[in-house]
């Protein structure tokens, strides 16, 4: 994907509160989330948090860590779907060897577009707790993510191919899935994570 002129860069973490965060439901971040030596960490009930503005074209960058066995992601183009259930593109972030569902592999392991499409099998991952660097490029349509420095994850949303993917997914039923503009989330899948350096900038 060619460069292209880009805006500033937007802390979506301060490393000090969890401003420009909300639960769901418009409400406070529940209790789970905590911040703590400039680390945005969840540990407990949470539920997922959601970015104050949405985001169409977008380069995002993050690092993260997870607990052994542990699961979370990052999901972007977040809309209430049905008017109450927050679904969007998921990059996915788990223990691939001892999580479940990491286990089943494919579009189910870390930097995949899950259950969509499944990542590069060379990918440079790290285990669980050390700090691995993610970044996703979201530009007319098409995606990338990286992983550690490489982009392991590629698809154009403005294809049949993609439209193939998606109705042999979870999200077949699910319409407006996706629709090209949508929140930030932080999902919260039961498991212990640790986020630093959230930063996202408009392309």
């Amino acid at each position: 994907m060619a460069a292209a002129p880009s805006g500033d860069w937007e802390k979506l973490f301060d490393g000090k509160s969890l401003a420009g965060w909300t639960a769901t439901d418009g409400k406070p971040p529940g209790k789970g989330w905590k911040v703590a030596d400039g680390n945005l960490i969840l540990d407990g009930a949470g539920g997922n948090l959601i970015s104050e503005k949405d985001y169409s074209s977008f380069e995002l960058e993050w690092e993260w860590k997870i607990s052994e066995g542990g699961n979370n992601g990052i999901k972007y183009w977040v809309t209430a779907v049905d008017g109450k259930s927050w679904l969007g593109i998921e990059y996915q972030m788990i223990d691939d060897k001892r999580h479940p569902d990491g286990l089943r592999g494919g579009s189910h392991t870390t930097a995949s577009i899950y259950d969509i499409k499944e990542v590069a099998k060379d990918k440079p991952l790290k285990p669980p707790g050390e700090w691995n660097s993610s970044r996703v490029i979201v530009r007319d349509g098409k995606i990338q993510h990286f992983l550690n420095g490489k982009v392991v994850c590629e698809a154009d949303t403005t294809t049949e191919e993609w439209k193939k993917m998606i109705a042999a997914s979870k999200f077949k039923n699910q319409q407006g899935f996706a629709p090209g503009k949508g929140r930030i989330m932080l999902t919260d899948h039961g498991d212990k994570c640790w986020f630093r350096n959230i930063r996202i900038r408009s392309l």
